[in-house]
C-alpha cells in the first residue's frame, strides 16, 4: 500500500512560507515504509474545504480518544456514514481505526502534500 511522497518543491516551499501549509513531524513507526521517524511533512489544512478526504490520502488527524495527540495516517474506507477508517502502512506498530474506532471529519485537519527537504 505504500506509494510514494513527493519531497517538497519550491511551490510547497512557497506555499510553507506563506502559512498555507503546515509542517509536522513523524514520530513512530505507524507509516513505514513510506514515512521515517523523524521525517518531516508539509500539510495542506485547506485540503478539503471543496472536497472531501479519498481512500489512499495521507492526512493528518485529531487522535479521537487524546484531543492533544496528532495522527499521521492513511484513509483506508470513507463510511457511509461520511467517516473515515484511518490505518498506518505499518499495521504490526499503528495504532489507528482499528482500535479508536472511525474518525469523524472534522477530526481531519489536512491532507499531506510532501516530504520537507
Amino acid at each position: 500500500m505504500a506509494e510514494e511522497l513527493n519531497q517538497s518543491n519550491i511551490r510547497e516551499l512557497l506555499l510553507w512560507l506563506l502559512r498555507r501549509r503546515r509542517r509536522f513531524r513523524v514520530i513512530g513507526n505507524s507509516m513505514l515504509p513510506l514515512l521515517n521517524p523523524g521525517d518531516e511533512i508539509l500539510v495542506n489544512l485547506n485540503a478539503y474545504r471543496q472536497k472531501s478526504p479519498s481512500p489512499g490520502d495521507i492526512v493528518v488527524a485529531q487522535h479521537p480518544l487524546q484531543s492533544n495527540v496528532r495522527l499521521i495516517k492513511r484513509v483506508a474506507v470513507v463510511l457511509e456514514n461520511g467517516n473515515y477508517f484511518l490505518k498506518g502502512d505499518n499495521p504490526e506498530e499503528s495504532t489507528d481505526s482499528r482500535t479508536f474506532g472511525s474518525i469523524a471529519p472534522e477530526q481531519i485537519f489536512g491532507r499531506v502534500t510532501s516530504r520537507f527537504f
